[in-house]
């Protein structure tokens, strides 16, 4: 869920233009100057991936690239970093289908 109000405790928020996207085949919208993974989570969406061996859920750790948790398949590319990608209009994204890199 994103913050769409101010207060006096906050900086007034402003935002990149809208921008259209498909995640899991589904639309969805994010900001211009989002990371996937800013625009995943603000759609509700907290599992990114699939361990290859137990099939545990994974989603953004360090967010800053180094861990790999956050691997999304990104208009059919394998292994893109969600943490570290900025969204594009028209992206599709699909998620929970990384198993290994």
């Amino acid at each position: 869920m994103r913050i769409h109000q101010t207060s006096s405790l906050l900086p007034e928020v402003q935002r990149g233009k809208v921008l259209k996207i498909v995640i899991d085949g589904n639309p969805g919208e994010a900001y211009e100057g989002e990371t996937i993974a800013s625009a995943l989570l603000a759609a509700g969406i907290t599992r990114f991936r699939l361990t290859a061996k137990k099939k545990e859920s994974r989603s953004i750790y360090c967010g800053m690239g180094i861990c790999y948790e956050c691997l999304v398949t990104v208009n059919d590319i394998h292994a893109v970093r969600a943490c570290i990608t900025p969204v594009e209009e028209g992206m599709r994204i699909d998620t929970s289908r990384e198993l290994t890199l």
